[in-house]
């Protein structure tokens, strides 16, 4: 497999540790791109399912906080936002065609993974919409030594009133051709624009917001406003379909913010009271992005994810001795 380099923002990425960005072509022609960081004798890699609206470079951060510890990270902009394609010619909204289609993209980044000869075992980090497709991955055959998920999607926190206007109105839209219509009461700006800092859903440290604005300022390229109808639509019934399957065999952990407000936390709670030997942190003082969050609060998380990784790297390592 020849990787094609593709641009990575250097200047607006945080972390000394310098990020390789590639092109990657999914099975159905979607132009996709994905970043790694790499660091001497890494123990691992991270493989990092973002969320939506998120791009490579935001994460630049969270790879050198990996490197410290030890582990190499790759990162992705998932069909439909940062600078892969876009699935509409409006590419102020986030649209997608069936939620399955991420593992297209998941296919076309393990192959990838493996043309780098990035260090195994690997370990899947889902946050939000990430994790809702690093969740079917998994159980999909995705091959990981430990799991962890920060914010995942595997439910989106609605009104059971709206929730059900939401879905009936997406499969109407859907019928007459209108799916990639924008979903109401969302905007076509991104939130980090449309929203102050006081008050926002996302963190508590107003240094990371200003970076995320800061990002999207210099490159409006990368921003994504709100989602189309089909992906609400496909969202919710993703979100449905994988809270009736059983949760893979692996070690795995979940933080969710005390003050989350995004993503459905009774259902993040289901999942990992059926995970064998799963953990769930409620995360105090944290909103949605506990990875953007204060540093005492990204320290905390990091060190025990890495704990577990570590874990899933050191049976690795004795089993090929």
């Amino acid at each position: 497999m020849t990787l094609e380099a593709a641009p990575f923002y250097s200047e607006v990425a945080r972390g000394a540790i310098q990020g390789a960005a590639y092109w990657l072509t999914t099975s159905d022609k979607v132009r996709i791109r994905m970043a790694a960081w790499s660091p001497d004798a890494a123990k691992g890699t991270v493989l990092l399912f973002p969320g939506r609206t998120e791009y490579i470079e935001k994460y630049s951060q969270t790879a050198e906080d990996f490197a410290a510890r030890g582990f190499a990270t790759i990162a992705i902009d998932w069909r439909g936002q940062g600078l892969a394609d876009r699935m509409l010619d409006d590419r102020r909204i986030g649209h997608i065609l069936e939620f399955t289609d991420y593992q297209k993209d998941v296919a076309a980044v393990m192959e990838a993974v493996r043309a780098l000869d990035l260090p195994e075992p690997y370990h899947l980090l889902g946050h939000s919409m990430g994790g809702a497709i690093g969740l079917r991955a998994m159980m999909e055959g995705l091959t990981v030594h430990s799991a962890a998920f920060t914010g995942p999607m595997w439910g989106i926190s609605m009104p059971p009133a709206l929730r059900a206007f939401g879905k009936g109105l997406s499969y109407v839209a859907g019928l007459i051709g209108r799916g990639g219509a924008k979903a109401p009461t969302t905007r076509y700006e991104n939130y980090v624009f449309a929203e102050p800092f006081d008050g926002n859903t996302l963190t508590t440290d107003r240094e990371m917001y200003e970076m995320m604005r800061d990002q999207m300022a210099a490159h409006p390229e990368l921003a994504l406003g709100g989602p189309s109808l089909n992906w609400v639509r496909e969202a919710l019934d993703e979100a449905d379909e994988l809270a009736g399957r059983d949760s893979p065999p692996v070690p795995c952990i979940c933080f969710v913010g005390v003050n989350e407000r995004i993503v459905d936390i009774p259902r993040a709670k289901d999942r990992m009271q059926r995970w064998p030997g799963g953990q769930l942190e409620m995360v105090e003082g944290s909103e949605h992005e506990v990875l953007m969050e204060a540093p005492a609060i990204r320290t905390r998380v990091m060190d025990r994810m890495t704990t577990l990784f570590g874990a899933g790297s050191a049976q690795e390592t004795v089993a090929s001795a």
